[in-house]
């Protein structure tokens, strides 16, 4: 029979997984020589600093989300901290990959913040408003019988 993972065991999970990506972004930042490394040297630091931010940031917004709403359901909370903690490293990881470029200007910075924002409303204003007890659904178009 089919038993789903808890809460618990998915944030011990990505707890674990975090500290094995941080320990490799410190290898990466201790070990590696950029300069002679060249694009495949950035691409492993800028995917493990990735990896640990994800990592940290989702088990930190499930536990506060957890914290402050005893009552969402745990597949929202995931749903919900998986998504924003990707929008969130991905913005952290833009801006100093803009950094290293010199690209890094304070227009770029709002029109990041702004696309990343407008992302997360997208999201927001699709989902679906669930059904409650005073509204019923649209009954089925009427479909005239065969004669």
């Amino acid at each position: 029979m089919y038993k789903s993972m808890s809460l618990k065991q998915l944030l011990i999970i990505v707890i674990a997984a975090t500290m094995i990506f941080l320990v490799s972004w410190l290898f990466i930042i201790f070990e590696v020589d950029p300069t002679t490394s060249g694009w495949i040297g950035l691409l492993v630091f800028y995917a493990s600093l990735f990896f640990t931010l994800l990592g940290g940031l989702f088990a930190l917004v499930v536990i506060i989300r957890k914290w402050r709403n005893k009552d969402e359901l745990e597949y929202e909370i995931v749903s919900l901290s998986v998504r924003q903690a990707i929008f969130f490293s991905l913005t952290i990881v833009g801006v100093l990959f803009l950094q290293s470029k010199r690209f890094l200007t304070w227009w770029n910075l709002i029109i990041l913040i702004l696309a990343v924002t407008l992302l997360e409303y997208l999201f927001l204003s699709l989902k679906r408003k669930p059904i409650t007890q005073t509204e019923t659904p649209a009954p089925p178009p009427y479909i005239p019988p065969d004669f």
